[in-house]
């Protein structure tokens, strides 16, 4: 797969505006919490709640559910969204959305270089349509980045979380790596005194991918990486794509329990 150097990620460009795809993965059969992403909050499935934000955002073309299950792609449909049958042995979001790359692209009717496809998780029914925005503002303004991921920063209490990932950062904002181990490691201080001496990063689960780096998904080599952390964007990483971060105030809830799935159902009765 031929992928752009880090010369990518320069200066402001005066091309045309990009494309903006969102698409969502939507699997039905997850394994920690079945079916949720038709789990009623509020009155609404999951799902609904996460493509109507997604929907809010300025600057999207268009937003699709993409997903393995006829089910969810006849619900989406139904609410107004469009919808993509993606295979079922797809073992991660960015590899359910490289599957359809071509239909996505076409969608917004733009080069794959000039398009930005933007993969929201379909278990973050309180996304901050904002953080959407950010991301096409800083694709439009920089010279099309391969990838883009926002961060937020982390208090002390999540540094040791393995449930929360992790983001090491260069100075000039490109992700170094990712993980559940808190990084960096400060090696003169106990782990409860890490904070003070170094910024700890965390990632928020939306990555944006230039057209033509989703499409060449399926040539990157597996990764050790990834399979041992759980974390696709190692795959990048560790195939040398250069990924671009950006600060966001905060990480946006993703429902993986019981717990999280009532935590927002509560978020969400108070908001209205």
């Amino acid at each position: 797969m031929a992928h752009p150097g880090a010369a990518a990620m320069g200066a402001g460009s005066t091309s045309p505006p990009p494309a903006v795809v969102v698409a969502v993965p939507a699997r039905l059969a997850s394994s920690r919490l079945p079916g949720k992403v038709m789990a009623d909050i509020g009155g609404r499935p999951m799902l609904q709640h996460v493509l109507q934000r997604c929907r809010l955002a300025r600057g999207v073309t268009a937003v699709f559910a993409c997903t393995d299950s006829p089910e969810v792609l006849e619900a989406a449909r139904s609410w107004g969204f469009e919808g993509l049958l993606t295979p079922e042995s797809c073992s991660s979001g960015s590899e359910r959305l490289a599957a359809v790359t071509g239909e996505l692209v076409g969608a917004g009717g733009a080069s794959p270089h000039d398009t930005l496809v933007i993969n929201v998780q379909g278990d973050q029914p309180l996304l901050d349509p904002a953080i959407i925005e950010a991301m096409v503002e800083r694709f439009a303004r920089l010279r099309r980045p391969p990838v883009l991921t926002p961060v937020y920063r982390l208090g002390p209490e999540k540094i040791h979380d393995p449930n929360v990932v992790k983001v090491l950062r260069a100075a000039d904002g490109r992700a170094i790596t990712f993980s559940r181990s808190a990084l960096p490691h400060v090696r003169d201080l106990p782990p409860d005194q890490w904070h003070q001496r170094a910024s700890y990063w965390g990632h928020v689960g939306l990555y944006g991918f230039r057209g033509d780096v989703l499409a060449g998904w399926h040539q990157l080599s597996p990764s050790a990486l990834e399979d041992q952390e759980k974390l696709e964007q190692l795959r990048l990483i560790e195939a040398g794509i250069p990924i671009g971060t950006y600060e966001v105030p905060d990480d946006c809830l993703s429902v993986d329990t019981a717990e999280q799935l009532e935590q927002a159902r509560a978020l969400v009765r108070a908001a209205t």
